[in-house]
């Protein structure tokens, strides 16, 4: 059985719990995932102690956001126990600026004539970091756009009037705070950078591994993706990039999965 190990949840900006994964999971027999929110891995111990007695494997994970040549470039990041101190207090420190971020849109969008509440995108969001998706939902309860692609493509996404750029942190910061933090950096979804050229590099710095199967890969990225893996010794890894079934542009879960033996070789890497 497959492995999905490119999963979000509420704990970032997802729209299932950790616990509604794992069961999903297992209603499609996947044999293992990976918890993979946004700058944050408070979701892990949730989804493992849904899982505990039961024929999956969760595996804890992270992604980062950063930027390269002001292309936006994604590292994951997993992880045997993902509690290092110097991990927690990075995260928390990048879940504060999004906050902060968020907070600046809302205002933006204020000044633009929207009518949104700051403490209704809270709301919205719940337990999870406050993000663009729930600035969107907000949007979207405020029949000001018809979707979050809408809310996305008119007002919060980059380029857009109300949009913030995130605190920028460069690809190699992230490889060495997961390094650091004795995890495996691994290069998220390479077919939406604008240049593949810094591989080398990154993997100079540190990076083990390249997601070569993503819902936004097509058959002949998947396949170059794959030799890029063998010829740098790099592991491959997929998922769907799963952010919940409520998702406008939602990717199903377990529709895009890694084969075993990649989630194998991150599980030994890790002992």
């Amino acid at each position: 059985m497959p492995a999905d190990l490119h999963i979000h949840t509420t704990v970032s900006d997802g729209t299932d719990t950790p616990a509604q994964v794992v069961e999903r999971a297992l209603s499609l027999a996947l044999q293992a995932i990976a918890i993979t929110d946004h700058d944050t891995i408070d979701g892990v111990a949730a989804a493992r102690q849904a899982a505990e007695g039961k024929s999956i494997d969760v595996l804890a994970g992270v992604e980062i956001s950063c930027y390269y040549n002001n292309s936006e470039v994604h590292i994951l990041g997993y992880f045997k126990e993902p509690n290092h101190p110097q991990l927690v207090s990075a995260l928390q420190e990048m879940r504060d600026y999004r906050l902060i971020r968020a907070q600046k849109m809302v205002d933006k969008l204020n000044a633009m004539g929207c009518d949104i509440k700051w403490s209704r995108v809270q709301e919205i969001a719940g337990e999870g970091t406050v993000g663009r998706p729930h600035i969107a939902d907000a949007l979207v309860e405020r029949n000001i756009v018809p979707n979050r692609e809408a809310a996305f493509k008119e007002y919060i996404g980059r380029g857009c009037p109300a949009y913030v750029p995130r605190k920028k942190i460069a690809p190699t910061e992230a490889i060495k705070l997961i390094s650091q933090s004795g995890g495996i950096p691994v290069l998220a979804h390479p077919g939406t950078v604008t240049s593949i050229d810094m591989l080398p590099w990154l993997i100079n710095c540190g990076l083990k591994g390249i997601e070569v199967w993503h819902p936004h890969h097509s058959p002949l990225q998947c396949q170059y993706y794959l030799k890029q893996a063998e010829k740098w010794n790099l592991i491959p890894t997929g998922g769907s990039d799963y952010h919940g079934k409520k998702h406008d542009l939602c990717n199903r879960l377990g529709a895009v999965t890694a084969p075993m033996e990649s989630f194998k070789r991150i599980r030994d890497l890790l002992k």
